[in-house]
């Protein structure tokens, strides 16, 4: 064996394995994810709520290796991805084990909503569904109801966990109704924006409601104030004037700045 090459046959392998079975294809799901752990964390840091954050990691990363190796024709490849799925599986265990070791079993009233909708996302999406809009929408609450047990893995108490698990599902659910009323109406030459725009314009005033006793008021509205905005450029412009990708960007940067303001300022 040629020993000068093994180091790099060895990272090539890795990034295979990383980019073929492992690594979520759509590129808004890291937002998804991600944004509800780092407000949940920014609001309520805990050891729990660092342990639950790494069973999400694991959690999320285990579901394409576990897609492929229930629907893939290949056996070489379902094989690789079992091995993948019960790495990323394990680290969600024992993420969640020490989270409930360290923060008590009372995160775990909170992270029943986010199991059910879950289930229900995971359902669509071994069949192939995962990009349905029922399914998109599973995906977002089960996320977004994650703050909540965070809140409840540092010892907050339940009005602070509901009313920070509302700010981020009013953030979450109405922009996947609004970025799939763009994006399909780029392909299909029709907006559909209705339910993205409506379920922005009820879910964002509660959320202000719900926020202002644990966040300055003026820092309320203005992050509602953002999203609400955000909804009329989108509803306003025309399909040809943003693009998906320029989509993807501004909902990023929007989703980083909600999550950073609102979790850096929120008191219990």
């Amino acid at each position: 064996m040629d020993l000068v090459s093994t180091p790099a046959s060895a990272a090539r392998l890795r990034r295979t394995l990383w980019s073929d079975v492992v690594q979520p294809k759509e590129h808004g799901s890291w937002s998804l994810a991600f944004e509800p752990v780092a407000l949940g964390l920014l609001a309520a840091p805990s050891p729990a709520g660092a342990w639950l954050g790494v069973a999400v990691a694991g959690g999320f990363l285990a579901r394409r290796p576990l897609k492929i190796a229930w629907r893939d024709a290949s056996p070489a490849r379902c094989r690789r991805a079992r091995g993948a799925f019960l790495f990323c599986a394990f680290v969600a265990a024992a993420g969640f084990l020490a989270a409930v070791a360290t923060g008590g079993a009372s995160l775990l009233a909170w992270l029943a909503p986010a199991a059910v909708a879950g289930g229900v996302f995971l359902c669509f999406d071994l069949r192939n569904g995962g990009r349905e809009e029922t399914a998109e929408i599973a995906g977002a609450v089960a996320f977004s109801c994650l703050p909540a047990a965070l809140v409840a893995a540092a010892g907050g108490t339940a009005a602070n966990a509901g009313a920070l698990a509302a700010v981020m599902l009013a953030r979450a659910v109405p922009a996947v109704l609004l970025v799939r009323g763009r994006v399909r109406g780029a392909k299909t030459g029709r907006l559909r924006l209705m339910p993205g725009l409506v379920s922005t314009f009820l879910a964002t005033p509660v959320a202000i409601v719900l926020a202002c006793p644990h966040v300055p008021p003026a820092l309320a509205v203005a992050t509602g104030t953002a999203l609400l905005g955000r909804a009329a450029i989108y509803g306003c412009l025309p399909l040809s004037r943003l693009r998906p990708r320029t989509l993807g960007l501004v909902e990023l940067v929007l989703g980083c700045a909600y999550v950073a303001l609102l979790g850096a300022a929120w008191r219990p």
